[in-house]
């Protein structure tokens, strides 16, 4: 027995080695850790940290690697040892341990292949025109295309070729016969299943992207690919009350639940009450309705305590990121306080892009690698468990500095045209205080112009309240802001909801921002307007559109008219201090917030009072979106979401509408084409310029394109072009939406000849064949004569004369009557359809909404207004040009399918 042994039996001619000591020192020496990460290129990178970091520095590791500005919507996933069926995938957690989160063990650090972790899209952009970075985005569509050809998204295969031809034009650019040929995708893997007929048809689609930059076709491939029912979405398995197997997704606007990968329902974070978990169960409690006299609480079950938690935390980070301004600071740690204490760490995405406005525009270039998706190979992802990852070099999405960029500049616009939004004084015309020109080019504007803002400390937020059980977690969501409605950041915020921003005009002594209303038009004293990279953009808090100005330099301007409004905020610059202090009912005012219990508990059994379930499984996703649009109606959450959009593309340049020599072709200097879709003519005597777009709509679902050239009204000296238009495209059918002159201004000059006259314009000759008038409409039939070659065309000319001289119609009767025959009139029509009205963006957007939302609606594809706006602004700047315009085609689409004046079609109803 060596107990037995003395000590000094070791010594003499003996030795010792001390292997513990010397391991220890060994992993002592090991005071770092490496590991691989793949980014969404395919490549990978080794990064070393400390042994002891936290995720957050590895991170900031990757972000600095690949010099990412608008970080936050990324982050690192790795893959846990799988226990059971459950998704392994795991974000990682910037305030632990990344070797606690990895689970590397000290005695293996040296031993085993590198941990490996993936750079994904973690919070999903609800639109792109939020992402300031074209880099940003560029991400985003690599992630994008990845999941597509998964088949992740569900993607139909129409929508898919579309999305693959935008991808396309990004890696190859502009199609060439002589180079591309036929046969060019032989060797690319663009969707799933992909064949013979499928490359064809995305061929055809690429040929049409001619010209567009890779920036453009990303930019349209993310505006495509957010449509998608599957597009930010964070899936979980979940069974509900009646033990069926459903997913329960995560989004930006609040969760879903799919069947089949079919969406059944949707419920938005405003109308989540709560949520909570227990053990293996996740609960939602729904906000109540005002005939409800009962709880509605919806239980799922899920395979593990785990992947309920995993659950729940996605619900708290994505409420947090897409709802919040600022995260809401974790309650002290409190003995008797249970339940989960997570609480999303980062910043949200109002502080992502309200920071990037503020962050100056360094215009930069980056190169695009080549696509390793492409070839004919299975793609490496996160749930391939036991796939060794690539390694590879830095990664070649990294910035570089010694390429010639895609870069956007403003330029000088003209001056001598009117204004369009300065014709007609209605309740919802801008004021005029600052150029609509100016604003658009991001200079010093307005009457109440521009300045540096005195910094402010944003408001403590509220403490936050939790929890059940021991084994549980739960979330307050309904109490907080709308995303619809949010503040400029932190503030001198009054205990009634009220927020002091101060100001100084700029050199020019202007602020930057316009007003609407006064105690002369009994209307309150809004913001309409706030122009980029002004004082008013840039104070902190933000001032934004729609936000109510209470007092000026402390006086109350309730009873003031609109001029003395004007007035008062002009005499602020005369002041000693020259500062401007506005007192703000911002556009996020809530009602008071209900206090919740500290604690509160979720029961094993639910009361028999309390619903459990799926309500309304059944419901199509069109009739789904149609009670989305009545609400949002009723609510006026409908018309204040249209009120915020962008009015322009981001990053779209009007060039050629600003040359001194075609200035004059412009009815309104405000009203432009934008460049990459703008018609070029090719034989008028002018130029190849006219004040005309092409618009094109794509009906969801059905494969059909409405295709459309919104143009303004000719002015005396366009008319030529106007016909040379309608020549070029070969187009049939043209429609009016304007009289030539309303309240005595000149709208749209008179381009037709009278009843069995004829005109010549240029070198082609238009004569009257046909003329009916009625009270609404105007139907006239003209043919159209090239002298040079003696070619013939009819034309259908519709005019509506119902509008009235500002506003809108009372009733939308004759107005659907005239859509209907104008829908008549282009069956079986491929060619373009030439609609305007007098600047070719109002009265023409609502045409153009009205018949796309009935073509959807009989493709029985959802509506969503503000999509199709969206896309019609992405083609034409301010299409449909005031919010009234915008509740009166939302009616007029709400009653055509609540009465049933269009239904969905006969091919489209098994879907």
């Amino acid at each position: 027995m060596l107990e037995g042994v003395s000590r000094r039996a070791f010594g003499g001619s003996s030795g010792t080695y001390n292997v513990r000591a010397s391991e220890l020192a060994r992993h002592k020496a090991l005071k770092t850790l490496r590991v691989q990460v793949a980014l969404l290129d395919d490549s990978t990178q080794v990064f070393e940290i400390e042994k002891r970091a936290k995720g957050q520095a590895l991170l900031d590791l990757v972000f600095n690697h690949l010099e990412l500005i608008e970080r936050d919507f990324f982050g690192l996933q790795y893959i846990e040892p799988a226990t059971s069926n459950e998704n392994p995938r795991r974000w990682l957690d910037p305030l632990k341990p990344v070797k606690k989160q990895l689970r590397i063990r000290t005695k293996t650090l040296g031993t085993c292949g590198l941990p490996v972790l993936y750079f994904r899209v973690k919070f999903w952009v609800s639109d792109p025109g939020k992402l300031t970075e074209e880099y940003t985005r560029y991400h985003v569509f690599l992630q994008l295309r990845r999941d597509i050809l998964e088949d992740r998204l569900g993607a139909q295969p129409s929508t898919a070729a579309l999305l693959a031809s935008y991808a396309l034009q990004s890696e190859v650019g502009d199609y060439c016969l002589e180079e591309h040929g036929n046969a060019y995708l032989a060797d690319m893997r663009l969707v799933p299943n992909q064949t013979e007929d499928l490359e064809k048809k995305i061929i055809e689609l690429h040929k049409l992207h001619k010209g567009q930059t890779p920036a453009d076709a990303e930019f349209n491939f993310l505006d495509h690919a957010k449509r998608l029912d599957l597009y930010g979405v964070d899936l979980h398995k979940v069974r509900d009350s009646t033990n069926r197997e459903i997913h329960l997704g995560v989004t930006a606007i609040g969760l879903v639940v799919f069947q089949n990968a079919i969406k059944i329902n949707t419920f938005s974070w405003a109308k989540i009450v709560k949520i909570s978990f227990k053990r293996k169960q996740f609960f939602i409690q729904l906000r109540r309705e005002l005939s409800e006299n009962y709880d509605s609480v919806l239980g799922f079950n899920l395979a593990s305590y785990r992947a309920c938690k995993c659950l729940w935390k996605s619900c708290v980070e994505h409420h947090t990121f897409f709802r919040l301004h600022t995260p809401r600071t974790p309650a002290r740690k409190n003995l008797l306080t249970l339940g989960s204490k997570f609480r999303y760490s980062g910043r949200t995405e109002f502080q992502t892009v309200e920071d990037c406005k503020r962050r100056a525009r360094v215009e930069r270039t980056f190169v695009r690698s080549p696509s390793k998706r492409f070839a004919r190979q299975t793609v490496p992802t996160p749930s391939d468990l036991g796939r060794k990852a690539r390694s590879g070099s830095g990664s070649s999405l990294r910035p570089r500095t010694d390429s010639s960029g895609y870069k956007v500049t403003s330029l000088q616009g003209a001056k001598t045209p009117k204004m369009a939004w300065g014709e007609a004084q209605t309740p919802e015309d801008e004021t005029g205080l600052a150029d609509r020109e100016d604003v658009d080019r991001g200079v010093g504007v307005g009457e109440e112009g521009v300045g540096v803002a005195r910094p402010l400390a944003p408001p403590p937020a509220p403490p936050s309240t939790s929890s059940s059980s021991a084994s549980s977690g739960e979330s307050d969501v309904g109490a907080s802001p709308s995303p619809d409605h949010q503040p400029g950041g932190g503030s001198e915020e009054s205990a009634h909801g009220l927020v002091t921003i101060r100001m100084k005009p700029d050199e020019g002594g202007k602020f930057g921002f316009n007003v609407k209303g006064g105690a002369d038009q009994n209307l309150p004293v809004l913001v309409s307007r706030v122009a980029p990279n002004t004082p008013a953009d840039r104070c902190y808090p933000r001032l934004n559109e729609g936000d109510q100005v209470l007092l000026i330099n402390g006086r109350d301007v309730s009873a003031m008219t609109h001029e003395q409004v004007v007035n008062f905020i002009r005499a602020s610059r005369e002041c000693h201090s020259g500062e401007l202090v506005l007192t703000v009912k911002q556009n996020v005012y809530l009602a008071e917030e209900l206090e919740e219990p500290a604690f509160q508990y979720v029961p094993e059994a639910l009361p028999t009072s309390v619903s459990v379930g799926v309500p309304g499984s059944q419901t199509a996703p069109l009739h789904e979106s149609m009670l989305l649009l009545s609400e949002g109606l009723e609510a006026g959450s409908l018309v204040a979401q249209f009120e915020q959009m962008y009015r322009r593309k981001p990053g779209l340049t009007v060039a050629e509408a600003r040359r001194p020599e075609n200035e004059k072709k412009n009815r309104y200097r405000d009203i432009s084409p934008y460049d990459t879709t703008r018609v070029i003519l090719t034989n008028a005597v002018s130029g190849d310029y006219i004040n005309a777009s092409y618009v094109n709509m794509e009906i969801q679902g059905s494969g059909i394109i409405n295709r459309y050239i919104a143009c303004q009204g000719p002015l005396a000296g366009t008319c030529t072009d106007f016909w040379q238009m309608v020549w070029e495209q070969q187009s049939t059918l043209v429609v009016m939406l304007t009289t030539v002159v309303e309240q005595g201004r000149v709208k749209c000059h008179r381009y037709w000849p009278r009843l069995y006259e004829t005109v010549d314009f240029g070198t082609l000759q238009v004569t009257c064949l046909k003329e009916e008038e009625t009270t609404g409409f105007a139907f006239r039939e003209f043919t159209l004569i090239n002298t040079q070659n003696q070619d013939e065309r009819h034309i259908t000319h519709m005019q509506y004369l119902a509008w009235p001289d500002h506003g809108v119609p009372d009733d939308s009767t004759e107005f659907l009557n005239f859509v209907a025959q104008v829908r008549q009139a282009r069956t079986g029509m491929v060619e373009p359809t030439i609609v305007h009205c007098s600047a070719g963006i109002g009265r023409t957007g609502v045409l153009i909404l009205m018949e796309t939302a009935q073509c959807l609606i009989e493709a029985n594809e959802p509506v969503y207004p503000l999509d199709v706006v969206r896309s019609m602004r992405d083609q034409r700047a301010m299409m449909i040009q005031t919010a009234s315009q915008f509740r009166f085609v939302c009616e007029a689409i709400e009653r055509v399918y609540s009465e049933g004046l269009v239904k969905p079609l006969a091919e489209y109803q098994q879907r």
